[in-house]
Formats: structure tokens, sequence, C-alpha cells
């Protein structure tokens, strides 16, 4: 059915600074042909009200759980903070939904295990918002190792700034969840989860780890309040590991805002070249990236160009473009049976290491994934 158009409905709309708003409608907006935004829901009817009528969106539902029980909406946008994820997926797998949700997909493994399993038996195509898989430096990167541009990968270095976790936040109503790490929203589990997610993509799996996991800002200043505000989350982040392939693995992010033009260095060594990737953030998800490269008796560095074919006919900017690549692999899955974009599943395997990260810095051992 090419010619079929998937009815959306998002939950957590906030016009102007939400992922939903930056993101998302953008995206959808731009593949038009194959997605209708039918309405959103938030909180309440009046948030929602207000966020529809300022997006331009047809319809504000009551509740959450009026948007999921609708006829008229096919797929569930899930962009709310990551403690209720697990209610919400659960509601809309349970209405026969397919559903889009914003990594991490839930608050831990253990909830990423469920939500894969129920969208499992219940048949329907749960897709996770990882979207620097899809970015077009990291699709590019993935056919230079495959073609052997490095040739055997020896090893591979990341080192990076978390852009958050950096001792001040702009508004507590919006950013001090990030600081309690039993909310599930922290540096492991955003920024380096989405890096972990392109980088298993690149070089295949990640076999064991050593970890140490640091909070070293203990407080942070609410910068709209003035009020000092207690942070469990870590804000250093050190992992060394094994890849299946046997060539080591080194991460450092680190909280706070690069002061320099890459707070993302990532290189790649190999038997016959190297390549760097470097961005702004270490949120890979988020911002633009860039690739140089040097092969056999290269000395310095090369720009490598990603081909015009990896960007052109997807929305310009970094975030909507993403998550756009996203949304048509879903409707290509969703037509033709296929799984190419990023699934409960793949969100499952990612979970899987922050897991072992978490085990490895506790127990100050080296820790395998089974």
């Amino acid at each position: 059915m090419p010619g079929q158009r998937f009815r959306v409905g998002i939950v957590g709309l906030q016009p102007g600074r939400s992922w939903a708003a930056r993101a998302h409608i953008p995206a959808l907006n731009a593949l038009s042909e194959s997605f209708e935004i039918v309405g959103v829901a938030n909180t309440n009817l009046a948030s929602a009200e207000k966020a529809a009528g300022a997006t331009g969106l047809p319809r504000a539902f009551a509740s959450v759980a009026e948007l999921i029980a609708a006829p008229e909406i096919d797929i569930v946008t899930v962009t709310v903070k990551v403690p209720p994820h697990l209610e919400i997926v659960k509601a809309a797998i349970g209405a026969g939904k397919h559903v889009y949700c914003e990594w991490p997909l839930g608050n831990g493994l253990a909830e990423a295990e469920e939500l894969a399993a129920l969208a499992r038996a219940k048949g329907v195509l749960g897709v996770v918002g990882t979207q620097a898989r899809v970015a077009p430096e990291i699709e590019y990167l993935r056919h230079l190792i495959a073609d052997g541009f490095v040739g055997e990968v020896l090893s591979t270095t990341l080192v990076a700034r978390g852009g958050g976790w950096g001792g001040s936040i702009s508004e507590k109503k919006i950013y001090a969840y990030l600081l309690d790490r039993a909310n599930g929203a922290t540096m492991l589990t955003i920024p380096v989860g989405h890096t972990l997610a392109a980088l298993r993509d690149v070089l295949g799996e990640v076999a064991e780890v050593s970890a140490v996991l640091a909070t070293r800002r203990p407080t942070a200043l609410a910068v709209d309040t003035g009020e000092t505000l207690p942070v469990s989350a870590p804000d250093q982040v050190l992992v060394s590991g094994v890849l299946a392939s046997g060539a080591p693995l080194s991460i450092h992010y680190r909280g706070g805002a690069a002061r320099y033009d890459d707070g993302l260095v990532w290189e790649i060594n190999g038997t016959e070249g190297d390549i760097l990737i470097s961005g702004p953030s270490g949120h890979t998800q988020m911002v633009q990236l860039s690739l140089k490269g040097a092969r056999n008796g290269e000395k310095v560095f090369r720009p490598l160009e990603v081909p015009a074919s990896y960007r052109s006919g997807w929305p310009e900017d970094v975030e909507p473009g993403n998550v756009a690549r996203v949304y048509a692999r879903m409707a290509q899955d969703l037509r033709e049976g296929t799984r190419s974009a990023p699934s409960f599943e793949d969100a499952v395997a990612v979970h899987r290491i922050i897991a072992a990260i978490e085990r490895a810095a506790e127990s100050g051992s080296r820790t395998a994934l089974t």
C-alpha cells in the first residue's frame, strides 16, 4: 500500500521548545505523503488545546487515554519524559497501536524488555528514537568502515561533552528531573545511549565493559529560581571495553558544554587508516557531525564529504532531518513488513549495554554482555 497515510497522535507537545515541536512536527510535515498528524494529548485538555492551536494541529485530546483509544489514530508518538514511557507505551500497544517512542525506551532495562515483549506479542511495530543511527554522517561512516577504508578496526576512542549535567540548569520545572538518576534520564542513558546505538551500527556489538560512573558535581543551580538542587546522576562516564570483533573501546563523557568547537571527538583506528568523527557536543542525535580520514601514507586527516544522495530530499536542519529519516523507515516497515527503523528490540540491545556499564561501575569488575 505505497499510498497509505498513517495517522499520528503526539503525546507531549509544548509549542516552541519541546522536542516534539522542534523535531517531530517538522519531520512529519516533510513526509506528508506518508503521515498525517491527527492531534495531541498533554497532561490536560487546556495544555493540549494550546499546543494544537499554536502548531496548527486539528485536534486536542482531553487525555492521553482518549488519544490512544481514538480509532482515527494509527501511530502513537511518545515524546514525554522517561518515567511515564512504560505506562503510555503499554496502553498504546494494548490498544493495538503502532508506537514511536523517544529514547530511552524505558526507565532501565527491565522496562524496555517488557515493552519489546508486549509489542512482539501484540504484533505492532515499536520504533524508538535513536536517530543518530540514521544521520547521514553515521550511515556514510558505516559504509566506509564496511568497505575497508581503515582496514581491520584495531580500536576506537571517543571523548565527548554531555551538554548538560554541568552544575546548572536553566529551568527547574523542565530540567530538574535529569539530575536524579532514578528517573532514567541521565548523561549515561541519553547522550551516551544515543551514541552507543550509532556505534553498534558502525563497529558491531560490545562484548564486555569496565566502567567508572562519578557524580563530581553533587549539586546544581537552577538559574530561574536560584535554588541549589541535589544531583545523583553521573557527570563523568568512563567506559573501557572490548567489541565482539576484539577491538578495544574507550569512551569518556563529561558533563557540561564544550569550551572549544569539538564537544565530540571519536576516532576509529585501523590497519589501513583512521577516521575522525567530530561535532559540537556528544549528543550525536542532535548535532551536525563531520568526518575526516587518512589512509596508508597520508600524514594528515582530510575531509570525507558525505555524498549528496545521503541528504537530498530531507529537512536540512539536523534535528527534524534525522527524525524524518526514522519516520520514513517506519512507514516503509509498516507497508512492506521490513525492519529498517530502530526497533524496540534494538532499544533493548542498547539498554543492555547501559545496564552492563552500571553493573561494572558498581562492582568494579569487568562485565560481559551475554
